[in-house]
């Protein structure tokens, strides 16, 4: 066992970020009132994201690789070098024979338990191993046992210890677990925090099974929205006008601005891998309705939809907020359901929409909501017919889109977070008692876990499967995994998994200053990780 000395965080960055108009007023509004280490921490957040920084950390790593001599006892290792992720390092060395590479984690605490990971590689078994260590424990000493196996299954090991600092954020290392009588068990993964709507300075948090903080990631401001897959890298939001590439050694790799559009709540691959994100056109007063294109090749953005023209009968019957400003549909949730079709969830109309052809000629196939919302409208006839007794989501996030091969040709199932609130600013004509939610029984307010299977074919959807979740006003999500089901509940601050008898495997509170948006899970193979053995 040996012990590595100093091993310093590494910030390094030339010359000042680039950000627009909005950004900086974004900025200097959340330096006032921050103490001197947030502002410090903010700066160094700025430098991390500029791809020539990153480029600059890479070449020096790669200066370190070609001094050579790197070996199983002699391993190139640095604490988080691109400043992407606080509780990491960045590991290189060569093996005589080809080997896996596996690691565990244990940190000082006793009461938290050990972390263990299979590293992802080019292929398994290989001489040359550079990967990124996730799971380091913040503000005390970690054990790093990294197994390196060979194809005839001899395994040699190393060990290393890492003091590690403090976390740069304000959130808890260790959260306190609830769990309900169950033998089922979690789904394989982290929990991926995203945001608290808190000032700055803004941050991913993941966490294990147990409620222990396993990564921080840095944001410039607001909050992420989800973190999404493609041909090796990691694409996340890192504030409300750009996107990032990450690469699985944590450098940043681009960056991608969007201009005068301002993303929010969501954003989905299509099946060219061109993202699909969710945007306000900051030029236009209208808000939160519209849909870009970014390919993430060339770093164009294109618009690909705007609401206001497929629903402009409908835009004419809403009022403006307080501000002066168009809030009238309030996409939340974006799923791409294949050959030019989108699935978006609107809060403003608690209605899920699909649309279809949305490159060539965008058109409405159906809208799952209350029929009154529509009545008198162009889309009344597109309303799905409801099959059963049940009440219809109100205020709905995070919808999912899910195939089953089990099901027949055009149908599928939804998932989704219902609120179950009854709340349209930009149409206080509605009558929300009309689904179910009326003024009275909003003191006990109720949150739900909402499975749809909707079958085009017949023109309806039906409720498979329903559950009550710790309620949210606003916000909130739900995401199946396995058998089980992750949740957030924006409101209260809370996240946890539910088994498939709707039993709670592990729940947990974070402490926020108003809510954590949404929780979903990640298991990371074919990025940090792969399967186990």
């Amino acid at each position: 066992m040996w012990i590595i000395g100093l091993l310093a965080v590494c910030f390094l960055a030339s010359g000042n970020m680039q950000v627009n108009a909005a950004e900086q007023d974004e900025v200097m509004q959340q330096s006032v009132n921050l103490t001197d280490v947030q502002k410090q921490t903010i700066q160094e957040i700025k430098d991390t994201y500029q791809v020539e920084s990153q480029q600059k950390i890479e070449k020096e790593l790669e200066k370190k690789k070609e001094a050579g001599g790197y070996t199983v006892k002699n391993m190139l290792i640095e604490k988080n070098p691109f400043g992407t992720n606080a509780q990491s390092l960045y590991v290189y060395f060569c093996t005589k024979d080809p080997v896996s590479v596996s690691y565990k984690v244990d940190a000082e605490d006793k009461k938290i338990g050990e972390f263990s990971a299979n590293v992802w590689q080019e292929e398994e078994y290989q001489t040359e191993h550079e990967f990124q260590v996730v799971g380091l424990v913040p503000e005390m000493e970690n054990k790093i046992t990294f197994f390196m196996t060979r194809e005839d299954g001899s395994t040699d090991k190393k060990e290393i210890v890492i003091e590690m600092g403090s976390v740069l954020g304000d959130e808890d290392v260790l959260l306190e677990k609830e769990t309900e009588e169950t033998e089922s068990k979690p789904e394989n993964g982290l929990y991926v925090v995203f945001g608290n709507e808190k000032s700055a300075p803004d941050f991913m948090y993941y966490y294990d099974n147990e409620g222990v903080l396993r990564g921080e990631i840095p944001l410039l401001g607001g909050r992420s929205q989800r973190l999404i897959f493609e041909d090796g890298f990691m694409y996340y939001s890192i504030s409300d006008t750009k996107m990032v590439q990450m690469n699985r050694l944590g450098q940043i790799t681009n960056i991608y601005d969007l201009g005068t559009y301002r993303l929010h709540h969501d954003y989905v691959f299509d099946e060219n891998g061109n993202l699909l994100i969710l945007a306000t056109d900051s030029s236009k007063d209208s808000l939160e309705d519209i849909v870009l294109k970014l390919d993430v090749k060339s770093g164009a953005v294109t618009e690909v939809l705007d609401l206001g023209k497929i629903f402009p009968e409908y835009k004419a019957m809403c009022q403006r907020n307080e501000e002066g400003k168009l809030d009238w549909m309030q996409i939340n949730s974006i799923q791409w359901a294949g050959d030019g079709a989108l699935i978006l969830s609107s809060r403003e109309t608690s209605s899920i929409i699909k649309l279809v052809s949305i490159y060539d000629n965008p058109t409405v196939a159906y809208i799952i909501g209350e029929p009154q919302i529509w009545n008198g409208t162009p889309y009344e006839n597109l309303v799905l017919k409801k099959d059963g007794e049940f009440t219809i989501q109100g205020g709905q996030s995070s919808v999912f889109y899910a195939k089953d091969k089990e099901l027949e040709e055009g149908q599928y199932y939804l998932y989704l977070f219902n609120n179950d609130t009854g709340i349209s600013k930009s149409r206080p004509d509605l009558d929300w008692g009309q689904i179910g939610i009326l003024e009275e029984q909003k003191k006990e307010a109720k949150s739900y876990y909402y499975k749809y299977l909707v079958d085009e074919n017949s023109g309806t959807f039906c409720l498979k499967e329903s559950f009550e979740l710790p309620v949210s006003e606003y916000g909130g999500s739900v995401q199946k995994t396995g058998e089980n089901v992750v949740y957030a509940s924006g409101d209260s601050g809370s996240f946890g998994e539910y088994d498939k008898d709707h039993q709670l495997i592990g729940g947990y509170q974070m402490d926020s200053e108003t809510c954590i948006y949404r929780v979903y899970k990640y298991d990371f193979e074919g990025f940090y990780f792969t399967d186990d053995k």
